[in-house]
Order: C-alpha cells, then structure tokens, then sequence
C-alpha cells in the first residue's frame, strides 16, 4: 500500500522555512516602519487613518495578506532557484507561512498581517496568484 504522506518527506522544508521567515521578518520591518511613521509625521497618520477606515479597511488587510502570499512566492523563487517549484511546494508553503505569522501574533508587535480567517484566504490566494506559472 502506498504511504501518501511519504511524499511530504522530500519536501524541501528548510527552504520553505527560511522563505516563511525572511517573508514574516520582512513584512514585520514594513509595518514597524509604517508605525514609526504614524508616531512621527502627522500626513501619514492622517492618510493611514484615511485609508483604514471602515469601507477601505478591510481591503487594506486583505491586500496585506496577499502581498505576504505574494512575496513569499517571489522570494522562494529569487533565492532558491534550484526548488522546482509546484503545487505540493505551494500548499507546503502556506503552513510554514502560517507558522511564522502565529509566532509573529503571539508576540507583543502590532501589524497588518495577523492570524485570522480572511487573512488566510488572503495568504493563500496571494502563494497561488504569484505561484500560478507553476500549478501542474
């Protein structure tokens, strides 16, 4: 009888890994950055506060969780030319994404990016959208 979860072994889960991390490390040093300048300049607080309002904000944090799917796709490609890269790479992407965004959620750092249902749809369309020359 054939083993599926065999195949989740030859998986390269240290690129996957250190992707999701750079990702979630990169996406974390944007959003302290944009808080700085909400603390610091009245015209970005002014317009964040405009763009988070209610109608618009919930577009906001949706398109932040694409763009984390997004340029998780763009750096696995950028750095690790050498994964071939498929739908099993794709869907083994979004727990280790996951992973990193929980572990980010539990720390005392405020963001855009979170652990909640929409933004995870909003990660998974965003690995599939850039990741769509690959699907097989």
């Amino acid at each position: 009888m054939i083993d599926p979860l065999r195949r989740l072994q030859y998986l390269p889960w240290r690129s996957l890994l250190q992707v999701s991390g750079l990702t979630v490390i990169l996406v974390t040093l944007a959003e302290f950055l944009l808080s700085l300048g909400t603390l610091h300049s009245s015209l970005i607080r002014n317009t964040l506060s405009l763009l988070f309002a209610p109608p618009l904000g919930i577009v906001i944090f949706m398109a932040a969780a694409v763009g984390v799917g997004t340029l998780a796709v763009y750096l696995l490609e950028r750095f690790y030319p050498q994964v071939l890269i498929n739908t099993a790479i794709l869907w083994a992407l979004i727990p280790c994404l996951l992973l990193f965004v929980l572990i980010k959620s539990l720390l005392p750092i405020p963001g855009l990016v979170n652990l909640t249902y929409p933004q995870l749809f909003g990660i998974i369309v965003g690995v599939f959208w850039k990741g769509r020359p690959y699907w097989r």
